[in-house]
């Protein structure tokens, strides 16, 4: 999927979350130049699109928590693929529902 997004054959879409769940690590460590190569590495790559989360997409996960139990931080990645048109949702968590209305989810370790 990467190498495809490098070559400009395939989007990559994330939400503004996935750069805060990067940039703990390299903080709690102290490494700011760490943090900041994340941040660089997912802001401007080829092919890698980060979406901000607005107020509707809130409002979309709070019912995909309703609906499905997922939890806050998984939610707000589905809520920002699907607003965004996304055909599929992958991941490598199991506790994401292979089902959810609006996108495909894929989990990494069917393919595995």
């Amino acid at each position: 999927m990467f190498a495809e997004a490098d070559a400009g054959a395939r989007e990559l879409v994330t939400s503004a979350l996935t750069l805060l769940e990067a940039m703990v690590v390299p903080y709690r460590a102290g490494d700011r130049s760490l943090a900041d190569r994340f941040e660089q590495l997912l802001t401007g790559s080829r092919g890698i699109r980060v979406i901000d989360l607005s107020r509707d997409q809130l409002r979309d996960a709070a019912q995909l928590r309703a609906a499905s139990g997922v939890k806050t931080p998984d939610a707000l990645q589905l809520a920002a693929a699907i607003g965004s048109g996304c055909s599929a949702f992958v991941t490598n968590y199991r506790r994401i529902p292979k089902k959810i209305a609006g996108t495909r989810v894929l989990q990494l370790t069917d393919y595995a």
